[in-house]
């Protein structure tokens, strides 16, 4: 719940004056029940061969500690030795590539339509092509971002410059809940990235121009909570062709 109410924060305070005096009592009685003891002493994590300490006199803000993944199922062992209690958070991270849509927080649906197209059904050099991102979140976050990649040689249309077109991207449409801050369009992605995004659905759409042939293999889509990256939803990318 503190974390919850805290992400909720812009600015490093809440939109309204009552909303802020509720939370600074809300944060003192919370600090006064769990957090009233300085942390002091060393802490242990043991798991299967490997043993490592974080010294809190040394580091009070606490350090990231990692592990290798064991080969099968293992019993990790946090041991705390001296005064107040310190708040831990484990997470799992591997590098797997998705074969499926994953979500933890966020859900992802990915459209991409043809604006200008010589071909019916086939993407060809030259072609513009429109995609469409939705996106729905299971809470209120701050500080999101959507990653999309691009196949290589693709033009993201709408930075300005040389060859791009305002007139393709006049129809393109966003969701009136949530709009980002900021748009980065690089050689190798498309990324958006709000400020606030609320619970429920929202979408984003942008245009690419495509202008090499071959067959593209990416990554998957991505979108996720900056600063909790614990909040975030993944799925694969087909193959994308493009031919002369």
């Amino acid at each position: 719940m503190i974390r919850g109410a805290t992400s909720r924060q812009r600015l490093g305070k809440w939109d309204t004056t009552v909303a802020n005096a509720w939370g600074i009592v809300a944060l003192s009685r919370f600090r006064e029940k769990f957090e009233s003891t300085p942390v002091s002493g060393v802490s242990m994590v043991k798991l299967q061969d490997s043993t490592q300490t974080i010294s809190w006199n040394d580091t009070p803000k606490g350090k990231e500690l990692k592990f290798i993944w064991p080969g099968d199922k293992q019993t990790a062992y946090i041991v705390k030795k001296g005064d107040g209690d310190p708040w831990m958070t484990i997470r799992s991270m591997a590098a797997i590539p998705i074969k499926e849509p994953l979500s933890s927080g966020y859900k992802i649906k990915k459209t991409i339509t043809a604006v200008e197209q010589k071909r019916p059904g086939i993407f060809s050099i030259g072609d513009v092509v429109r995609v469409r991102i939705d996106g729905e979140a299971q809470t209120d976050m701050t500080w999101v971002v959507i990653d999309d990649p691009i196949p290589a040689g693709v033009a993201v249309l709408g930075s300005g410059l040389g060859r791009d077109s305002s007139i393709l991207t006049q129809s393109e449409t966003d969701n009136v809940y949530a709009w980002p801050i900021y748009e980065e369009r690089t050689f190798e992605a498309f990324r958006a990235y709000y400020e606030f995004v609320p619970k429920g659905l929202w979408n984003i759409e942008y245009t690419m121009r495509l202008n090499n042939e071959g067959i593209f293999k990416l990554p998957q889509t991505r979108i996720e909570a900056m600063y909790s990256p614990e909040m975030f939803g993944e799925i694969p990318n087909d193959s994308f062709k493009i031919t002369k």
